[in-house]
Order: C-alpha cells, then sequence, then structure tokens
C-alpha cells in the first residue's frame, strides 16, 4: 500500500514572496534543497479540472511519486517511490479519473527552496522559499517566487500569526492552482452550475447526471484505499441516485439504453453495500460498547474482531469491482451519458415526475400502520428514496418549493433509515452470536435488546416525520 495522509488546508497557507522575506520571521534555518518536479496530466487536462496532482519529484537521485486528491474536508496526499512511470499503487487510484486516456509529462518546474523552522507558545511552523523555474527541456521559460508556511506542531494560531507577519512584510496570498495553471496552462472548467430554472428538463437531467458522475469519480480512490468510510457512503448513494433519477426520467429516456445503464448502476450500488453496511454497523458497536467492562469488554471486542474480519472481506470484494472491466465500461457509458443520453422526448415535466413519486410514496404511507412488519416499513423507505431523488431532479427547475420539500424528505429518511438500520443490526448481532465465544454471545444479546429499543422510537416517531413530508408535498406538487 502507499504512504498516505490526510492533511487539512488549514495547516499549510501559500503566499507570494521571496526568500528575503525569511528575515523577518527569526527563525531557525533548515537545509537547502533543489529539486525537480515533474507534473503528468491527461492531453485534455483531466486531472486538473478536477483538482487533482501528480507529481514526480527527483532529488539527490531519489524519484517519489505523489498524488494530491480533492476530499470533502482538506486533500488527500498519496507517496510512493518509484521510477520514471507512476507505479501501480498510485497509478490505479486515478481509474476514474482518466477514463481511459493515458498519463503524460505536463510540465517541468525547478525549485530552489529555503526555509527556517519557526517556533512560539502556540507551537512550531516551517516557512519556505521556493524558487521555482519552469522548464522546457533545461530551459528555463518563465519563473516565479512562492512561500509556504506549515504547521508541525501546535495551535492554528501561529499559521496566522505567520501569515500576518509575511503580508506586512510584502507576502500575498497564492494558491496551489496557480503555480499549476501557470505551467500548464489554464484549463477549460467542468460545468458545475445548474440550468436556469426555465431550461428544458433534458438540460436539468444532465445536470444531475454529470454530477453524479462526478461524485462516483471523486470518491473512487477512497473506496480503493479504505481511509474514509464517507467515500464509500458517498459513492454508493451516487450511484443509488443516479439510478432512481434514471427511472424518474424514464419518459424522456430511451429504454432500450436506461434499463441496462440501471442495472448496472444497480450492480456497482451491491458491490458497494457490504462494505457500507460493515462501516456503519461498526461505527454504532463501538459507540454502543465504549463503556462496557470486564467480561463484557471482551465479548465487545471479540464483535468488534469479527466485523473488522467481515469488513476486510467486504473491501476486498468493493475494490475487486473497481478493478474490473465492467466497472470501466459503467463509467465510460456514464461520461458518455453525461453529454448525451439517448433521449426519446426531450420536454417532459420535472415537477411532474416529482409529482408522480410522492403520489407513489403517499399510497404506501397510507398502509403503514403500528403493527405493519418490518419489511413493510423497508418499502416505505424505498418509495421515500424515490420521492427524495426524484425531487432533487426538479430542485434546479423548481427552486425553493422543492427544496422545502427535500428538507422535510431526509428527515423522514432519517427516521425509516434509523429503524432501518436496527433491524438490520438486529439481524447481524443474531449472526455473530452464533460465530462467536461466550462472551461475545453475552455482549451481542445486550445489544440485540438495545434494537428493540430503536425500532420502537423510530415507529413513535414516524408518524409525525410524515405528516410534515405529506404536507411539504401538498405544497410542493399540488
Amino acid at each position: 500500500m502507499p504512504r498516505h495522509t490526510q492533511r487539512e488546508r488549514e495547516r499549510e497557507r501559500r503566499l507570494a514572496g521571496g526568500a528575503e522575506l525569511l528575515d523577518q520571521l527569526d527563525g531557525e534555518p533548515i537545509q537547502s534543497r533543489v529539486f525537480t518536479s515533474t507534473y503528468f496530466d491527461t492531453a485534455d487536462r483531466r486531472l486538473l479540472r478536477r483538482g487533482v496532482t501528480l507529481r514526480r519529484r527527483v532529488e539527490h537521485g531519489r524519484s517519489q511519486w505523489q498524488l494530491k486528491l480533492p476530499q470533502a474536508s482538506g486533500r488527500l496526499e498519496v507517496e510512493a517511490d518509484g521510477g520514471p512511470v507512476p507505479p501501480i499503487e498510485i497509478y490505479e487510484l486515478l481509474t476514474a479519473y482518466l477514463g481511459g486516456r493515458k498519463l503524460a509529462p505536463a510540465a517541468t518546474m525547478r525549485t530552489r527552496r529555503q526555509g527556517v523552522r519557526v517556533r512560539d507558545d502556540d507551537g512550531e511552523a516551517e516557512v519556505s522559499a521556493d524558487a521555482v523555474a519552469i522548464l522546457e527541456g533545461t530551459r528555463e521559460v518563465d519563473a516565479f517566487d512562492e512561500l509556504e508556511v506549515e504547521l508541525v506542531d501546535g495551535d492554528e494560531t501561529l499559521l496566522d500569526v505567520l501569515e500576518r507577519r509575511l503580508h506586512a512584510a510584502g507576502a500575498h496570498r497564492s494558491a496551489d492552482e496557480v503555480k499549476l495553471e501557470r505551467a500548464l496552462g489554464a484549463a477549460p472548467p467542468l460545468p458545475d452550475e445548474p440550468p436556469p430554472r426555465r431550461a428544458p428538463p433534458l438540460e436539468h437531467l444532465l445536470f444531475q447526471i454529470r454530477r453524479q458522475y462526478e461524485a462516483i469519480i471523486r470518491n473512487d480512490p477512497g473506496v480503493r484505499l479504505a481511509v474514509d468510510p464517507e467515500a464509500v457512503h458517498d459513492m454508493r448513494v451516487a450511484t443509488r441516485r443516479l439510478r432512481a433519477m434514471l427511472r424518474a426520467a424514464t419518459e424522456m429516456l430511451a429504454p432500450e439504453w436506461s434499463e441496462p445503464l440501471r442495472d448496472e448502476l444497480k450492480w456497482l450500488a451491491g458491490e458497494l453495500a457490504p462494505l457500507r453496511d460493515a462501516d456503519v454497523f461498526l461505527e454504532y458497536l463501538r459507540e454502543q460498547t465504549a463503556d462496557f467492562e470486564d467480561e463484557d469488554r471482551v465479548g465487545a471486542d471479540e464483535l468488534i474482531g469479527l466485523l473488522e474480519a467481515e469488513r476486510g472481506a467486504a473491501h476486498g470484494r468493493a475494490v475487486a469491482a473497481l478493478r474490473s472491466e465492467r466497472y470501466l465500461a459503467l463509467l465510460q457509458e456514464l461520461e458518455r451519458t453525461a453529454r448525451a443520453p439517448r433521449v426519446r422526448s426531450a420536454s417532459a415535466p420535472l415537477d411532474g415526475i416529482a409529482r408522480r413519486e410522492f403520489r407513489k410514496l403517499r399510497k404506501a404511507a397510507l398502509k403503514i400502520t403500528a403493527e405493519s412488519p418490518d419489511h413493510e416499513v423497508h418499502r416505505l423507505r424505498i418509495r421515500g428514496k424515490r420521492a427524495r431523488y426524484a425531487a432533487e431532479l426538479a430542485e434546479t427547475a423548481v427552486g425553493k418549493r422543492a427544496r422545502q420539500f427535500l428538507k422535510h424528505a431526509r428527515n423522514f429518511q432519517d427516521v425509516v433509515g434509523e429503524h432501518q438500520d436496527a433491524v438490520v443490526a438486529e439481524e447481524h448481532l443474531r449472526a455473530l452470536q452464533e460465530r462467536g465465544g461466550r462472551e461475545a454471545a453475552l455482549a451481542a444479546g445486550r445489544l440485540v435488546e438495545r434494537q428493540g429499543v430503536r425500532r420502537r422510537q423510530a415507529r413513535q416517531e414516524l408518524d409525525a416525520a410524515w405528516a410534515e413530508l405529506e404536507e411539504a408535498g401538498r405544497q410542493a406538487w399540488h
């Protein structure tokens, strides 16, 4: 596995300025360095356009690859030693981003770095001054200076102090993207703005398809690395949301094309499901057993160990799916779809689609009573998701009414989701009881009792959540 660390953007600041500004900081000098960085991208700048950077750095004969990936908070940095071509553990993380395109050197920079280490009561930071030359072969074609302030230890207050001092001395704010675009050339941005409300329905559908496709791409590396459970969740949600939207817009799309695509999205969501379920259950198990002691603690640890083994197997299954030709074909089809789906009608009203899904949900909700079996509540949950995703499809065209509906739809989904989580957790706990030892069986028994409480509480909250959603639906889709 490659080395990887999650770095928050707040722990690093970039400024435009030269080495002469280091004298303002009264720091301890650190060893000067000279290294060459070659950045790689596709011919159409697929990485740059999505905020991804891949570079090979050579210093004193040592070659190291570094990949920076956008995340919900901060960026994920992945490093690995390697020669002239990206090592497989780096290259594989770019599968979804590349879309079958080839990587090639895009820019080369030579950096001469000086720096100081600054310490105070708030912590410790390194301030580096880089003199960067952009090269074509051995010829320098452009150059610029840059300062990097990185927190090594302590409070981020130190970053603010150092940034203010450097600003006062003449530095100003910079960014990674400015440096890269200066070397690589500006790439056209991805179309991520919603269309005007009165745009044809097909444009709103295309916007949602692009959004879910990009979510799948963005979360692919996180699923492979298994460093953030939310990557699995977000990728699975994107596949399910896209499948539901294609289903809701069926009257707009050619069925001989959309139905097979929906089947493939269902397959991908299914391959991710065991991993997501294990992540959710592990988090719940750790939280619920945090105060267990003595014999109960032994049993809880055994349960967690059994579940971690299951999670390992589930992660292997998910990664195998992402390495498959079937997944690559799905990505290629989604990219084509985001540009030009095969349609039979481009004028189906999106609010009408959302209205139809809401009516189906309401019909299902009216059948639910206090005595309804768990599987009927689960079917209601599925109907709720379909209504929610249809509303999301219509949101950019409908506006405030749809947003109000979605707020209540998310609350309703939380309630029925909690009910389903309790049902699944109880089934899982009973299975673990049979596999574990005596202490594990006792700990699982304690937790089984709590699932009944979770289900009853969710049932009690269901009526109120539905009443709010029903009223929001009447106002949104009257």
